[in-house]
């Protein structure tokens, strides 16, 4: 039986009318990998089913091939153990305790950090906390990213 997916709500400075939603996302932008985090997502749901496509897709324009994600199950709804993104096999790794973060791999063992800012944060809180873990050579924890 289909998982059913919530509609996607596209509303502030993220969306574009007329074009399908785009991942809130924020890379560093020299890729230097000098930081804690390579970036920053804030996803619309807790729906990862709905959110993951997106966010692979986007992600494989800026890194290549993504192969792998990783994921703390607790900040999820409905986590499988692989998702179809545009006819490929993404795999999923399950992990707790940093609900915060979401890593992201390409080839072999080569891992991408990027914050997640959860869905219901205000938009200056989100705006901050991307910034944050966007900045070349950032070593700010990701609670203390998030408090604004």
């Amino acid at each position: 039986m289909p998982i059913p997916l919530p509609p996607a709500s596209a509303s502030g400075p993220w969306s574009v009318p007329g074009v399908p939603s785009l991942p809130r996302l924020l890379l560093e932008p020299t890729m230097t990998r000098e930081g804690v985090f390579d970036g920053a997502w804030w996803p619309r749901t807790n729906h990862i089913l709905a959110e993951l496509p997106d966010l692979v897709t986007a992600l494989g324009a800026h890194f290549g091939r993504i192969v792998r994600v990783g994921l703390d199950t607790s900040a999820w709804d409905g986590v499988p153990r692989s998702v179809l993104v545009n006819g490929l096999t993404i795999r999923i790794n399950w992990f707790t305790g940093s609900d915060a973060t979401i890593s992201v791999t390409r080839g072999f063992q080569d891992h991408f950090l990027l914050l997640v800012v959860p869905p219901g944060t205000d938009p200056d809180s989100a705006a901050s906390a991307m910034a944050g873990a966007s900045v070349t050579g950032n070593h700010t924890p990701a609670a203390e990213l998030l408090l604004g």
